[in-house]
């Protein structure tokens, strides 16, 4: 009974994977809609958000089934429970992720006037925490969620230069100030992928620290 049980929190990691590949390549497709202003790769990116709302009350589904199941053992209880947080940062990744591909399709029809490099970089540095965050589940890793949690004041430098770039751009040219405000809302949801990233990771320390000390 047991090995099945094991199996069975086996297949609840590999949703966990799945779910974080989804959301992976939700924030990859919204920065390439975004840089290259596509239209049609942030419409569909939007409308795969369902896609990962279903993915989200698959996994709840299979942490209750889980801890109704069985008795389970007090560290799989952590990481049934931990999981089950997960996803809802997960699930509001994907979200942001639709966010972003929605400010696209209202900033399409101009040029940008306003670098990307530092939105370029946050998105670099969110979708690396957000991949690190996930291992550190799966591969019970300490180290890798504690590395995520140190790369969130390297995504909050970025919204911060990001930010002044901005402010400094509308000063010495009022007509991107529109457009401006709307690259700043987008660093913002970057940061906030960064800071679900660090939650996820949270959780992952909280139940490998508990289950340390047992």
């Amino acid at each position: 009974m047991r090995i099945k049980y094991e199996a069975q929190l086996e297949g609840l990691n590999q949703e966990l994977v799945n779910m974080g590949s989804m959301i992976e390549k939700s924030i990859e497709y919204a920065v390439d809609a975004f840089v290259h202003q596509d239209v049609e790769l942030a419409a569909k990116t939007m409308k795969n958000d369902a896609r990962i709302n279903r993915e989200q009350k698959k996994i709840e589904n299979t942490c209750f089934h889980l801890l109704l199941q069985q008795q389970p053992v007090a560290s799989d209880l952590r990481f049934i429970s931990a999981a089950h947080k997960m996803v809802t940062d997960m699930e509001r990744i994907g979200d942001h992720a639709a966010d972003i591909c929605e400010i696209t399709l209202t900033m399409a029809k101009y040029s940008y006037m306003v670098d990307l490099t530092f939105l370029k970089k946050m998105a670099a540095e969110t979708i690396k925490m957000l991949i690190k965050s996930i291992e550190s589940y799966t591969q019970q890793d300490k180290k890798k969620a504690e590395e995520v949690i140190g790369n969130d004041d390297v995504v909050d430098e970025l919204f911060e230069k990001e930010k002044s770039k901005l402010i400094h751009q509308i000063q010495i040219n009022p007509k991107c100030s529109e457009q401006a405000a709307d690259m700043l809302m987008v660093a913002k949801y970057f940061e906030r992928i960064g800071d679900h990233a660090v939650n996820i990771a949270e959780w992952v320390l909280f139940a490998l620290d508990d289950h340390k000390n047992e």
